[in-house]
C-alpha cells in the first residue's frame, strides 16, 4: 500500500510531504484548489508521461517520490530482484523532470526506465479516473475490462500470440502459392551460385594465410640471401662478431679478478653473448628450411587468383566470400521451405488449430464472466437508484476471430428505455452513464489485486442519497484495502476513515496548493462547508455532524 508521497515544486506545489493510512480517506476542497494534483504527481512517480510543463513556475526541476509497503507482495520483491534492484518490505519510486523535459527515473535508489516505473505500478496502484465513464463507451475499454475482472489477462497475451503465429504462417503460404514461379528463378539462381562457391572451398581465414605465404615464396632469394649475409657477419666470417665478444669477454672476466669493478661489465658482455648465440642458432634454423619453391608459389598465385576473381564477379573483399557462401546458403534453404506447400499448408493448419484452441479457452472464460458480472453489475447499480436498470454483457462472435479473440465484448443496458437490453451509449442518459460506471468501477475493483484503490472524481452527476449509498460502497471497499477518493460530494466525504483538505493561497505574489489532514473539528467544518451556502451555519455544522456519525 502507498504509504508517504513526497512532492517538490510540481504545478502549483512548492513543498508537500504526505502520510498514508489504511482504510478510506478522501481528499476535499474547493474547485482548481489542485486536488487532482496529487493523482497527477502519484502517476508521474509511477511512470507516466512527463513534461516540462508540470515544474512550477520559476523553477529547473519537479520531483515526485512514492514509497510503498510491499511486504505483502511477493510478485513485486520477485520483479524487483529479477531486474537486479534491491527488494525489501519498502518500496521507493522516485522521478525528476527538468526545464528541458527530461526525466530521470529511480527504483529503490537505483537509475530505472519509465517503463520499468509503469511495470512494477501496474501491482501497486489502480487509478480510477474521472472520465472513466466516457471510456467505458469504446469496445476495447469493455472488452478489457471484462479480461480484466475474469482475470484473462495471461490467457489474452496468448491468444494474440497465437494468432500473430497463424497469420505469419497463413502469409507465407500465400506468398509461396502466388509467387512461386519467381520464387523458382531465386532458388535456380541461388543453387548456381552456391555450387561455384562451395566449389572454390575457400576457408574463413585462409586468405590471410595465403597473403603471408605468398609474400615469403616470393621474395624468397631476398630471405636466404640476408639470412647468409646475416650468418656470416655473426659468426661465420673471418673476424665475425661472436669471435670478437667472445674475446672480450674472456679478457673482462680475467681482469675481474684484480678489479671487481669490471664483474658488471663482464656479466652484461657475457649476456650478450649468450644472446647472440642464441639468435645465431635461430638464424642456421631459418637458412636450412629456406628455400627457393617455384611450383608452390605458382599454385598459391594461381589460388589467389581464383578467389580474386570471384570477389570481383559478386563486389565484395576476399575475406568475405565464405560469409556470402553463409547467406546464399540460408536464403536457399528458406526458399526450399517456401517451396513447401505441403509442409506450409501443414504448418499454417497447425497454428490455427492452435489459435482457435487457446481462443476457445478464452471465450469459455469470457462467458462465465460475463453472467457473473452482468448479476454483480446490476445489484450494484440497483443501490445506485437504477433499480429498473439490467446491466448484461453480450459476446458477439467474430468471424475468423482477432488478435483479442473470437469474439467482441458489449456492455448492454436493459429496463432504463424499455425491457430489450440495448448498448451503453444508446441507452444511458449522462448521469446514468455515470452511475453505471461507477458501478463497473467498485466492481472491477473488488476482484482486483493491487493494494491501493484511487478514484479521482468518479461520483461526477450524481448526488443526494445516492451519494451516500456511493460513500458507503467505498467505505465498504477501504475495509479490504486502501483506497483514496477526490470527490466534492459531502455525502461521500463523511464515509471516510480519513479526511484531507485541499487549499489554495498567494504567497509573495505565487499561488501555491497545501494539503492538511483534518481532525473532527476539521472535518465538520469542511464537510459543512460542502453542503453549500455562503455562510457556514451553526444549521449547516449540525447536518455536518449528522452525516458525520454514519461512517
Amino acid at each position: 500500500m502507498l504509504r508517504h508521497l513526497t512532492i517538490r515544486d510540481f504545478v502549483i506545489v512548492d513543498r508537500l510531504e504526505l502520510e498514508f493510512s489504511t482504510g478510506f480517506g478522501t481528499l476535499t476542497g474547493e474547485t482548481g484548489a489542485g486536488k487532482s494534483i496529487l493523482i497527477d504527481a502519484l502517476t508521474l512517480a509511477l511512470g507516466e508521461r512527463a513534461d516540462a510543463g508540470v515544474i512550477r513556475s520559476g523553477c529547473d526541476k519537479a520531483e515526485v517520490a512514492a514509497t510503498f509497503d510491499i511486504s505483502a507482495l511477493p510478485e513485486v520483491r520477485a520483479w524487483l530482484l529479477a531486474n537486479d534492484f534491491d527488494a525489501d518490505s519498502e518500496l521507493l519510486l522516485r522521478r525528476v523532470v527538468d526545464a528541458g523535459g527530461r526525466s530521470r527515473a529511480y527504483i529503490n535508489g537505483s537509475s530505472a526506465t519509465a517503463q520499468q516505473l509503469r511495470e512494477v505500478g501496474e501491482w501497486l496502484v489502480d487509478i480510477h479516473g474521472q472520465h472513466a465513464h466516457q471510456s467505458l463507451l469504446r469496445s476495447d475499454a469493455q472488452r478489457a475490462l471484462l479480461d480484466s475482472h475474469a482475470g484473462l489477462g495471461g490467457l489474452v497475451r496468448e491468444v494474440g500470440s497465437a494468432f500473430r503465429v497463424w497469420r505469419e504462417a497463413g502469409q507465407a503460404l500465400a506468398a509461396a502459392s502466388e509467387g512461386a514461379e519467381a520464387l523458382a528463378r531465386e532458388r535456380e539462381q541461388l543453387e548456381w551460385q552456391v555450387r561455384e562457391l562451395a566449389a572454390l572451398s575457400f576457408g574463413e581465414d585462409e586468405w590471410a594465410g595465403l597473403d603471408v605465404e605468398h609474400r615469403r615464396l616470393a621474395h624468397a632469394a631476398s630471405l636466404i640471401d640476408g639470412a647468409q649475409f646475416a650468418l656470416g657477419v655473426l659468426a661465420e666470417d673471418e673476424g665475425a662478431c661472436e669471435r670478437q665478444i667472445d674475446s672480450v669477454a674472456t679478457r673482462l672476466t680475467s681482469l675481474a679478478e684484480y678489479d671487481p669493478a669490471l664483474e658488471e661489465v663482464a656479466a652484461l658482455v657475457q649476456s650478450v653473448q649468450a644472446e647472440l648465440s642464441e639468435a645465431v642458432s635461430t638464424l642456421r634454423r631459418y637458412a636450412d628450411r629456406a628455400d627457393l619453391d617455384p611450383a608452390r608459389l605458382a599454385e598459391v598465385e594461381r589460388r589467389m587468383d581464383a578467389v580474386m576473381a570471384n570477389a570481383r564477379k559478386y563486389r565484395v573483399q576476399p575475406p568475405e566470400l565464405p560469409a556470402l557462401l553463409a547467406g546464399w546458403q540460408r536464403r536457399l534453404g528458406e526458399l526450399e521451405v517456401a517451396a513447401d506447400l505441403a509442409a506450409l499448408q501443414a504448418r499454417a493448419a497447425a497454428a490455427q488449430k492452435e489459435y482457435l484452441a487457446l481462443a476457445g479457452q478464452l471465450s469459455s472464460g469470457r462467458q462465465k464472466a460475463a453472467t457473473e458480472m452482468g448479476l454483480a453489475v446490476s445489484e450494484v447499480m440497483r443501490q445506485l437508484a437504477l433499480s429498473s436498470g439490467r446491466f448484461e454483457v453480450a459476446l458477439l462472435p467474430i468471424e475468423n476471430g482477432q488478435a483479442y479473440g473470437l469474439e467482441q465484448v458489449e456492455f448492454r443496458v436493459g429496463g432504463l428505455a424499455g425491457n430489450e437490453a440495448k448498448p451503453l451509449a444508446k441507452v444511458a442518459s449522462g448521469g446514468e452513464l455515470s452511475r453505471i460506471s461507477l458501478a463497473i468501477q467498485v466492481l472491477t475493483s473488488r476482484s482486483a489485486s493491487v493494494p491501493t484503490l484511487i478514484f479521482d472524481e468518479v461520483d461526477v452527476g450524481i448526488g443526494g442519497g445516492v451519494a451516500e449509498i456511493v460513500g458507503r460502497l467505498l467505505h465498504e471497499l477501504g475495509g479490504e484495502r486502501q483506497v483514496l477518493c477526490v470527490t466534492h460530494l459531502p455525502q461521500v466525504a463523511a464515509q471516510a476513515n480519513w479526511q484531507w483538505q485541499v487549499s489554495k493561497a498567494t504567497r509573495d505574489g505565487v499561488t501555491l496548493s497545501a494539503i492538511a489532514p483534518l481532525d473532527e473539528g476539521g472535518r465538520v467544518q469542511e464537510i459543512a462547508r460542502m453542503l453549500g451556502g455562503v455562510e457556514i451555519t451553526e444549521i449547516t455544522r449540525q447536518h455536518a455532524r449528522e452525516l458525520l456519525r454514519f461512517q
